[in-house]
C-alpha cells in the first residue's frame, strides 16, 4: 500500500486547484503550474485532495504516491515558493547577476555566463571573508532543482580541497591527500 498517496492534502487560503479529464492545474499567488496524471483519479471534498488507483498493480501503486507528491509540491510551490542556495568554495570563485543572466568565474580560462530561466530569480550575496552564495527561488520545484543541478555541474565539489559549487549545507566526503 502507498502511505504517501493515500495521505490526504489540505488545500491553504488563496490556492484554487482544478481537475479537467488528465490535468490539474494549480493557481496561486506566486503562479500557476499544471500537470498531466494518469492511472488515479482525484477528487476535491473540503479544501482537501484525495487520490485514489484503480487496482493495486504495482504501476498504479507507484504512480499513486508519485502523483500525490506532484501535486502536493505545485501547492506548496504557489503559495510559499522553493529556494536552493549554492555556495561557491574555492579561491578566486565568485558570482554575479544582472536580472537573470548568472556570471560565473569558477577557476577556467573564461567566465560562464547562463541565462536563467525567466520563472526562477537569482539572486548573489558576496560578503567579505564569505564563501559567494548564490540563492534561486521559484514557484516551481522542479525548474529549480535542474537549475541548480546545471549550475552545479559546472564545478563539482572534489574531494580533496573541498573546492567547486556546493549545495549550502551539503557535506562533502573528504578523502586524506597523498602521504609524503
Amino acid at each position: 500500500m502507498s502511505r504517501i498517496g493515500k495521505n490526504p492534502i489540505t488545500i491553504p487560503q488563496g490556492v484554487t486547484v482544478e481537475v479537467k479529464e488528465n490535468l490539474v492545474t494549480v493557481k496561486g499567488k506566486l503562479g500557476e503550474l499544471t500537470q498531466e496524471f494518469e492511472n488515479v483519479s482525484i477528487s476535491i471534498e473540503d479544501n482537501t485532495i484525495t487520490l485514489e488507483r484503480p487496482t493495486e498493480s504495482k504501476d498504479h501503486k507507484s504512480k499513486h504516491g508519485l502523483y500525490r507528491a506532484l501535486i502536493n509540491n505545485m501547492i506548496e510551490g504557489v503559495s510559499n515558493g522553493w529556494t536552493k542556495q549554492l555556495e561557491l568554495v574555492g579561491v578566486g570563485y565568485r558570482a554575479s547577476n544582472q536580472g537573470n543572466k548568472l556570471d560565473l568565474a569558477l577557476g577556467f580560462s573564461h567566465n560562464i555566463i547562463l541565462d536563467v530561466a525567466p520563472e526562477v530569480k537569482v539572486e548573489t550575496i558576496s560578503e567579505k571573508g564569505k564563501n559567494p552564495i548564490i540563492k534561486l527561488t521559484s514557484h516551481d520545484k522542479q525548474l529549480v532543482g535542474q537549475v541548480a543541478a546545471k549550475i552545479r555541474g559546472f564545478r563539482r565539489p572534489e574531494p580533496y580541497k573541498g573546492k567547486g559549487v556546493k549545495f549550502v549545507g551539503e557535506l562533502i566526503r573528504r578523502k586524506a591527500g597523498k602521504s609524503a
